[in-house]
């Protein structure tokens, strides 16, 4: 199975990358971003801190993925996307959101990565509808694995039990 849910702290993952739900000046924040930058150490910050900015204040727009070394991190490398702030549905954040796994997938494909583990991107303070966001994620994911034999290894890792059972479902529906 290429695609799997876990519940498990993503930071401690053994996988070729892991993905980092970043904000877009990618200098750390709350959450699966503040847990991956503590963990990677010191180095992470650096590195994005040396990733040109594209206009003032953003490292990496809504919808797009950087990728850096793990550092201190068991994954060789993380990638950071910067998922939708939910508002109601009516400014493209599924098409976004949907941007955000493409993005991530085809940087990690360009680097040879063999196995990638995703958070729920957009589903902790950015508000993006659980259901919804495992539905996209799932799409996304399956669509990139049916075109690129490469990549061995998805993992879409869970943050809480309520989570778990989310993309469990998603995963589920999306073999139907």
């Amino acid at each position: 199975m290429r695609l799997k849910v876990v519940d498990a702290d993503i930071t401690q993952l053994k996988v070729g990358a892991i993905v980092n739900a970043a904000n877009e000046r990618m200098l750390g924040g709350g959450g699966v971003d503040g847990a991956i930058h503590r963990a990677a150490g010191p180095g992470l910050l650096e590195a994005c801190r040396a990733v040109p900015e594209v206009r003032p204040g953003v490292r990496c727009p809504t919808g797009e993925a950087r990728i850096t070394p793990g550092f201190a991190l068991p994954a060789r490398f993380v990638i950071h996307t910067v998922g939708p702030i939910w508002r109601g549905g009516g400014s493209n954040e599924e098409v976004l959101l949907g941007r955000c796994y493409a993005a991530s997938l085809a940087l990690a494909g360009k680097h040879g990565v063999l196995s990638v583990a995703f958070p729920a991107i957009s589903c902790g303070a950015y508000g993006f509808p659980a259901e919804r966001a495992a539905a996209i994620a799932v799409r996304e994911i399956r669509r990139y694995l049916s075109a690129s034999p490469a990549l061995s290894r998805v993992l879409l890792v869970a943050f809480d039990e309520e989570m778990l059972a989310v993309l469990l479902d998603a995963t589920r529906r999306s073999e139907t």
